[in-house]
């Protein structure tokens, strides 16, 4: 075991993938001590990937490719402003909010940071914000693309520990939306205290209504394929491919700035965005199994419960 962790390290230090570091790591395991078990690895690598649930992941992650690549992104930033008003630090407002409807859709913070990052970064720095702030503020919220469901992470811990995925989307929702409060606190705290540039937004009722209107399509995805699964109608690999398809009617029929040649793309980054999450998994799986094999869990739990710590009644 010492081999095990030993090597996984070295390889971690000297810069190899942590996917081809935990191959790489059981492979040393297997020829120093099991050489004959180096046959199981094919069979536990395709093992660890043969699952159904597992399929939501890649179609969340198209889902969320096609919506950017029909510049759901910028929809949504102009949809915030007609809430900031005259606030300060407004467009700080916009980033926070955004990144919580964007992570909605997409599922994923490095996602969300690069949609929302590449437009709003440049702006708040025109505007006056300072780069750190405006920096900062987007990879924190952009945390929020992690909880709030469809959550990329959460179907992998679904499937791992072979709970609900529509327990955990329910489970993640609420704690998203008050860490999104919080920020939007932070934020404008900070925005008062360091001065920073107000918005000139007049808010009425009529623009909010008309503009709640007219990206309802864009606000109700979220609703449409996380609610499926919480109220069990779907799925999570169900709602998936129904969000893959909405964005699709979207993107063709409804904006109509989705082209062939996005969708090409779309596939392409899914695709490449997948495959490295699915390495992870396939790999990890080697890993985990050594461990069983190795009865570590078990002297684990041996050790703990030697040491006297149950509660007394």
């Amino acid at each position: 075991m010492l081999i095990l962790i030993f090597s996984l390290t070295f390889f971690l230090m000297i810069g190899i993938p942590i996917a081809f570091s935990l191959g790489l790591s059981t492979a040393v395991y297997f020829l120093f001590f099991n050489i004959e078990l180096l046959q199981v690895i094919p069979q536990i690598l395709f093992a660890g990937m043969d699952s159904y649930t597992l399929i939501a992941l890649p179609l969340f992650i198209l889902m969320g490719q096609l919506m950017n690549e029909s510049n759901i992104t910028s929809r949504l930033i102009d949809y915030c402003l007609i809430f900031v008003g005259k606030v300060r630090g407004g467009l700080g407002l916009v980033n926070v909010t955004s990144s919580m409807l964007f992570g909605g859709i997409s599922g994923s913070s490095v996602s969300d940071t690069a949609s929302i990052g590449s437009i709003l970064i440049p702006e708040m720095k025109k505007r006056g914000y300072p780069e750190e702030f405006a920096a900062g503020l987007t990879v924190a919220s952009s945390t929020m693309g992690m909880i709030i469901p469809p959550s990329i992470p959460i179907v992998l811990y679904a499937v791992t520990a072979q709970e609900s995925v529509g327990r955990l989307f329910l489970g993640g929702l609420f704690p998203g939306i008050l860490v999104g409060i919080l920020q939007l606190l932070i934020t404008l705290f900070l925005s008062k205290k360091n001065k920073y540039p107000r918005e000139n937004n007049s808010i009425s009722l009529k623009i909010i209504l008309e503009m709640t209107i007219k990206n309802s399509y864009i606000l109700f995805m979220p609703i449409f394929v996380v609610g499926s699964v919480i109220l069990g109608i779907a799925t999570a690999t169900e709602s998936a491919a129904l969000g893959v398809f909405y964005a699709l009617f979207i993107g063709f029929f409804v904006i109509k700035s989705l082209t062939l040649n996005k969708v090409y793309n779309a596939l392409r980054s899914s695709s490449l965005t997948s495959a490295k999450i699915m390495i992870i998994i396939a790999f990890s799986k080697i890993f985990i199994w050594v461990l069983a094999f190795e009865r570590v869990p078990d002297e684990l739990a041996e050790a703990i419960q030697s040491l006297g710590l149950q509660q007394k009644s």
